[in-house]
């Protein structure tokens, strides 16, 4: 699966990696290397932090499954418990 970046945030990460590498290498990079930098990085390390972050989503996920029986969970054959609570109240 490719990871596609619209224009504009394709630009903006483009001018992130140059300003990174100029304030951090004092080496300054044209638009069409950080671009080509920016294919490397979204093609080789992307599917590592896309699929780290599905991996989350799972988890979390599942956490929020297995909290639905007690979240949501009714007591069965509970109208004569009900009915025997009321008449005890009054």
């Amino acid at each position: 699966m490719s990871i596609d970046l619209s224009k504009e945030l394709r630009q903006q990460a483009i001018a992130s990696i140059e300003r990174y590498l100029r304030q951090n290498t004092d080496e300054e990079i044209g638009n069409m290397a950080a671009g080509a930098l920016l294919n490397f990085f979204l093609e080789e390390l992307g599917p590592v932090v896309y699929n780290k972050a599905v991996a989350d989503v799972q988890e979390r996920l599942q956490m929020r499954v297995s909290e639905l029986d007690i979240e949501i969970h009714e007591d069965e054959f509970a109208y004569w418990r009900r009915l025997d609570r009321r008449r005890l109240a009054k």
